[in-house]
């Protein structure tokens, strides 16, 4: 189910702030992340390994946690280096301890084998650290499988009918317009799409200065889409007719769009994400608003999402059937498959084939 040797999101930074103590279940594996008192993030079991209270109930002292029942001592590593009342602490007390990471705002954990955490693999997304880029970071709990959340992303058709009146605009959007680039690449996929003299869709008209309101704009969603779950979405909007399809960005407003889908079991996820845009300059209410905006069309998805996977739960028998849009979730979910089965035999995945498609779409750039 799970792909265990690769780099998760497990927090954002402000989450463990003031020295809280945060209990979060990932890969159905209960994990304590705090901030130790020397600044550096620590991870560790959630478990105490004398009666198993949760370490997370414990309270931290400099870099160490201690359990609050009998007062066992756990330093960063997982060691148990103290026992109240007895001067010797047996060698295998301790509890497993998780590689964790601090990059651009997010604690990256690696939930497989330590010896293969190489903090050089995490991705990089440098509008994460860029002030120029600027958005609410924010978190959200979806009672679904991951991959469902994954599936939503991949095809940005379902805008024009889950996200009319906010993200989305018309259903016109599934109707005229088609991926002018479909990469199926060896860890996920890359989707191209534009949408040209169209109306600008409410969560982009609301923030617009009011001479600008409602004029048709032409749209590029690029998505790309990295496993285990990790979505960039850049987003630009230019003025209608202007030459954006080749390269003339006068007048164009960019956005850039962040999630991180971290399983907490095989039928929960968590969901991080922010919404950053590079116009603002100093008016805040811009970010206020497109992250009001960002939660309104989230709130659409995970109401159909966490529905579908009720149904699934009902009938695990229930075979989902492919549609021409479905070509990017469909190879994510192969590709998915693949690593996790060469993962579980001890093996090294051979790399996937990249294919790059580009239907013909009149009037758009090859």
């Amino acid at each position: 189910m799970f792909l265990k040797n690769c780099w998760y999101v497990a927090a954002w930074d402000h989450e463990l702030l003031d020295g809280r103590l945060l209990a979060r279940t990932i890969l159905e594996q209960a994990v304590l992340l705090y901030k130790s008192e020397s600044g550096k993030v620590v991870a560790l079991q959630d478990r105490c390994c004398h009666r198993g209270v949760p370490l997370h109930l414990g309270r931290r002292e400099g870099d160490c946690v201690r359990c609050m029942y009998h007062g066992l001592k756990f330093d960063p590593s997982g060691k148990c280096i103290q026992i109240p009342g007895q001067e010797v602490v047996p060698a295998k007390l301790g509890v497993r301890s998780f590689p964790v990471v601090e990059k651009d705002h997010l604690i990256w954990i690696w939930m497989g084998d330590p010896a293969r955490a190489n903090p050089d693999d995490i991705i990089d997304f440098p509008y994460l650290r860029d002030p120029q880029w600027k958005g609410v970071p924010d978190y959200m709990h979806y009672d679904a499988n991951w991959l469902l959340i994954v599936d939503n992303l991949a095809d940005f058709a379902h805008l024009a009918f889950v996200h009319t009146k906010t993200l989305g605009g018309s259903e016109e959007y599934a109707y005229v317009t088609k991926p002018v680039s479909v990469e199926r690449l060896p860890d996920g996929f890359r989707v191209e799409r534009w949408h040209m003299d169209a109306p600008p869709p409410p969560f982009h008209n609301k923030v617009l200065p009011a001479h600008l309101k409602g004029k048709p704009v032409d749209r590029r969603n690029i998505g790309r889409m990295h496993i285990p779950g990790i979505f960039f979405l850049e987003s630009m909007f230019s003025p209608a007719g202007s030459g954006s399809e080749q390269g003339n960005r006068e007048g164009t407003r960019e956005y850039r769009n962040c999630q991180f889908m971290t399983p907490q079991t095989r039928r929960t996820t968590h969901f991080f994400w922010v919404y950053l845009n590079n116009w603002e300059a100093g008016d805040a209410n811009i970010s206020r608003s497109l992250h009001a905006s960002l939660i309104e069309g989230f709130m659409e998805d995970k109401h159909l999402i966490e529905a579908q996977q009720k149904v699934l739960d009902a009938d695990p028998s229930f075979q989902m059937l492919a549609v021409a849009a479905d070509a990017a979730l469909a190879h994510f979910r192969r590709t998915f498959d693949q690593l996790v089965t060469a993962e579980q035999a001890g093996e090294a995945a051979a790399p996937a084939v990249i294919e790059v498609r580009k239907p013909h779409q009149a009037g758009m750039p090859a």
